[in-house]
């Protein structure tokens, strides 16, 4: 019976060091939140799975058949990019006119966060939104008699510029409004978000409606080269130190079931600060080796002297 058991012991020992080392070198917890769509990454504070990110950007982003798509209050849009360092997104609104193109009959999106949402993203300074065939009847105008004042450029972009475009060739400005200001709303006004707070083509009375955006600091050669879409920024407010914190323990930053208070999750486990907080069980490893080691060191003594 002895003689069986030393025998065996060289296999224990293995299975032994298999069941107490192997889960301390896998102790790491993955980042289960991070994923992709697409060729975009998805990462805090956006998430795709429930829980995951922060809670003022849930229930934001879908992936459908690799494309990726924003959804607010004023609509579904595709998302073009998630520039991460910068804390911008760009957005295409399929029914937002181009230099191409004029879409009217108030068939797009416009933009109009929920007013929970607006603390975490909004469009930014250096885009412009070109209101085009709104009525003189539109809140736009209403307080400003003969000067519309709420009609500028913005980061160099503007409709005098606009109204060059091929998409007005076949139109002509007349058909939409003056083009002049003191002789009725204008076919086409430009003017920063911060304006108005929101782009609802409905509420504003307008056929149609363009969005460009600048990224550098260089004179366009017309709006032919201006990039069209809507850049937004985003910033998750107060918990940038939370989530640096939860990462760098190799957690994953989330929300609990209230869809408010911020969590980090930690494998199998959540907690409301760091991974290393929730490690209590894997603070009593060290001791479990120690013990380990004393009880192998005994075995292996019990065998080499039950073989000599």
């Amino acid at each position: 019976m002895l003689t069986t058991f030393t025998h065996d012991v060289p296999h224990l020992i293995i299975i032994i060091i298999i069941t107490i080392f192997v889960p301390l070198r896998s102790s790491s917890y993955t980042n289960s939140c991070r994923s992709f769509c697409g060729n975009i990454t998805i990462d805090y504070p956006f998430a795709l799975q429930y829980g995951c990110g922060h809670p003022g950007f849930k229930n934001l982003l879908y992936c459908m058949n690799n494309v990726l798509m924003f959804h607010i209050t004023s609509g579904s849009y595709r998302v073009l990019d998630i520039d991460y360092a910068y804390q911008a997104l760009t957005l295409q609104d399929p029914n937002m006119s181009t230099c191409d193109a004029l879409v009217l009959g108030g068939k797009g999106n416009g933009f109009a966060v929920e007013p929970w949402r607006a603390p975490y993203m909004n469009p930014a300074p250096e885009n412009v939104f070109m209101l085009i065939g709104c009525s003189a009847l539109s809140p736009l105008f209403q307080g400003f008699p003969g000067k519309h004042l709420p009609c500028k450029n913005v980061s160099g972009m503007g409709c005098e510029e606009y109204y060059g475009c091929r998409a007005w060739n076949g139109l002509g400005h007349n058909r939409l409004g003056s083009v002049k200001f003191g002789s009725g709303p204008p076919a086409c006004c430009a003017i920063p978000y911060e304006a108005i707070k929101s782009i609802n083509l409905t509420k504003l009375e307008c056929e149609g409606y363009s969005s460009a955006y600048s990224l550098a600091p260089i004179r366009l050669n017309g709006p032919g080269d201006w990039a069209y879409g809507i850049r937004v920024r985003f910033s998750a407010k107060g918990s940038e130190e939370f989530c640096g914190a939860c990462e760098a323990t190799g957690g994953a930053c989330g929300y609990g079931f209230d869809e408010i208070r911020q969590i980090c999750m930690c494998g199998n486990s959540n907690s409301t600060s760091n991974c290393d907080s929730v490690s209590s069980s894997s603070r009593t490893r060290p001791v479990m080796v120690e013990i380990t080691t004393g009880l192998l060191t005994y075995m292996l003594a019990r065998t080499t002297t039950n073989k000599y």
